[in-house]
């Protein structure tokens, strides 16, 4: 069975958040000081996660990504990625990590099953990615995607979070660093939303300005036409070199998105900008049957119209998407909670 909502955009991707903590506090994502977790009797177990990706995989989900938080810190996810990776019409399991212990547990993931990682990277500079991050964990992330390669975790992509003023002047280093390792790179345009209090439009590097600065550098790059529903504009260079940029902020790409969230605690997000969500984890611990769930999830989808993005670029004025109360009166704002 296959839904489509009302731009007839499919289920076919999910993002599981498997946990809302994190090991590190980006700028961009966590600069508060404090936050609200949630409570550790609301977080599903694998049973309850695997049961529930079975009625999505039911409804048209071929794809899923793993993310957090950060992913790594949830115990025996090995075990979570084999149980997942025994259902029928799945076809692919791949994972966002920051990084920072994934040198210790690629060969053992990829064994269980997972079939490719993105890791954060911001910057190549040990003393910037401690200010950008609050810990001093450069070196482990490195070794993070140097293990991913070699357990053949691929193709590996490392996402940057551009932020003018910051890492802005690194986007060739990252280009050439991804190159050695192999590694796609792909730009992501400073976002308004979760946790970003500090955000504001003069800090976006817009992809009109990463073109620019890589094409006076190493030549005009021409873009790579996929169609499909990825994320990421891929673009390749003279020299070969493809990289891409997720321009969520100035080009939108709503109209084809077929992404939707579940949080550890089964709170399921249609949109990256939505602001409230449907619960699943009531419903599954009150009994309901997969043929239930399943029409809880496809009466939602095909009513879906989100296009929180486009709404976005759309203010007269436009600010941080929440204000630190707020995310602390709902955790589920956070984008450490809803997942990358």
């Amino acid at each position: 069975m296959h839904v489509a909502d009302l731009f007839g955009r499919p289920l076919g991707n999910l993002r599981l958040s498997v946990t809302d903590r994190c090991n590190l506090r980006c700028l961009y994502c966590m600069p508060e000081a404090d936050y609200t977790w949630l409570p550790r009797e609301q977080i599903l177990s694998f049973e309850e996660i695997e049961r529930l990706f079975r009625v999505f995989v039911r409804l048209g989900v071929r794809r899923l990504r793993l993310t957090g938080g950060e992913p790594l810190l949830r115990r025996d996810l090995a075990r979570l990625i084999g149980m997942l990776r025994g259902i029928g019409g799945l076809e692919e399991i791949a994972m966002t990590t920051n990084g920072v212990t994934l040198a210790e547990s690629a060969e053992e993931l990829a064994r269980a099953g997972l079939d490719r990682v993105t890791v954060s990277l911001d910057t190549l500079d040990p003393a910037r990615f401690k200010e950008m991050t609050r810990r001093d964990d450069h070196a482990r992330v490195l070794a993070g995607i140097e293990a991913a390669a070699a357990a053949r975790l691929s193709p590996v992509k490392i996402d940057a979070v551009i932020v003018r003023g910051v890492n802005d002047d690194e986007l060739v280093p990252l280009l050439t660093y991804g190159a050695s390792t192999g590694a796609e790179v792909r730009f992501i345009e400073y976002m308004d939303v979760g946790g970003a209090t500090h955000w504001s439009p003069e800090r976006v590097v817009s992809r009109a300005e990463i073109l620019e600065a890589i094409g006076r550098a190493l030549g005009k790059a021409e873009p790579v036409d996929e169609g499909g529903a990825a994320p990421a504009e891929r673009h390749r260079l003279p020299d070969g070199k493809v990289f891409g940029i997720i321009a969520s902020v100035t080009a939108p790409f709503c109209r084809r998105c077929d992404r939707s969230r579940l949080t550890a605690d089964g709170l399921w997000l249609t949109c990256l900008y939505a602001t409230a969500g449907i619960d699943l984890r009531g419903p599954l611990r009150a009994g309901a049957s997969d043929e239930e769930l399943a029409e809880k999830l496809a009466g939602t989808w095909k009513s879906r119209e989100d296009r929180g993005a486009e709404e976005r670029i759309a203010l007269r004025e436009r600010s941080a998407a929440a204000t630190p109360e707020e995310l602390r009166r709902d955790p589920h704002r956070e984008m450490h909670t809803r997942g990358g």
